[in-house]
């Protein structure tokens, strides 16, 4: 059974200004999903799953089907306020999504096999896939969850600072923890976080989510169960959010189960802020101009 690619392409793009995950990018218009559809395509993936606003499902169709169809199963999924919510009452104030975890539990309606989660704005490599595809397919289980981890050197943005989560990980590659900093950047020759006045390094080789992760179906059980506790002590809470690191940092108290964090070399980038783009867009080209990938992947 051929795993899955789920896209998580829900989010309101708040500090970007615009439907980002549908930008175009590449040299024939590809947006950066395409990029990431293709790693996973080539590395063996066998259908796509995308979570969206039901708003956007006729821009995504338009953009994906006509090209995906014949090469890689299609799915849309919606990231619902009312999805797995019964019992509760929505308040007026609550517009934006529930967050990450929500978002992957609205998609197992559809997914049935071992799956990859990941941003829609995040360009993660062709190593990062071909580095899942072997996991999911060699090492996953119940009790074995992963994570693709990146060299925080290489996760950074020019344009201001970014969030990433800092990974604690053992002697044998698995996570301990994942450390949640906010506004990091570039100091000088250092990488550092704020905390309130304070300004703290990290190592420049510190190993960071990027929101890519390896689960088998089982992961839904853990996402159901937290979403109901976070419905129960946040309900009214407008801007309260339950995230997949949440999930991962549940698992690992299980001292049975282990979350491995599987380096990758690849070199991330993507659109945080407006002012990335024309850097996604210069990356791109050049990949292309290297022979990384065609001029148009479809």
């Amino acid at each position: 059974m051929k795993p899955t690619v789920v896209i998580m392409a829900a989010g309101m793009a708040s500090r970007y200004g615009s439907l980002k995950q549908i930008q175009r990018f590449g040299p024939s218009g590809e947006t950066i999903m395409d990029y990431s559809i293709y790693d996973a395509y080539q590395a063996g993936f066998g259908k796509v799953v995308f979570i969206i606003r039901e708003e956007f499902a006729d821009d995504f169709k338009a953009i994906f089907e006509p090209k995906l169809k014949d090469k890689i199963a299609i799915e849309y999924v919606f990231q619902d306020l009312r999805s797995f919510v019964e019992g509760f009452a929505i308040p007026e104030a609550r517009t934006k999504p529930w967050g990450t975890a929500h978002a992957v539990l609205c998609a197992s309606t559809v997914v049935k096999e071992p799956f990859i989660v990941i941003n829609a704005d995040d360009f993660y490599g062709r190593d990062a896939f071909e580095k899942a595809y072997q996991f999911l397919m060699q090492e996953a289980n119940d009790q074995t969850f992963g994570l693709i981890g990146y060299e925080l050197v290489k996760t950074l943005s020019d344009n201001g600072s970014v969030s990433r989560g800092v990974c604690k990980v053992d002697a044998t590659g698995n996570l301990v923890e994942i450390a949640e900093r906010t506004k990091i950047y570039r100091d000088g020759d250092s990488i550092v976080y704020e905390d309130g006045d304070k300004k703290i390094k990290v190592p420049t080789d510190s190993k960071v989510s990027m929101n890519f992760w390896c689960f088998t179906p089982f992961v839904f059980n853990i996402c159901k169960t937290m979403f109901d506790e976070f419905l129960q002590k946040n309900i009214g809470q407008p801007k309260a959010e339950i995230f997949v690191v949440d999930v991962a940092a549940e698992f690992i108290k299980d001292p049975q189960n282990a979350l491995k964090v599987v380096p990758t070399a690849s070199n991330w980038f993507g659109v945080t802020y407006k002012e990335d783009a024309p850097g996604v867009e210069s990356n791109i080209n050049s990949l292309v101009a290297n022979g990384d990938y065609p001029q148009s992947l479809w």
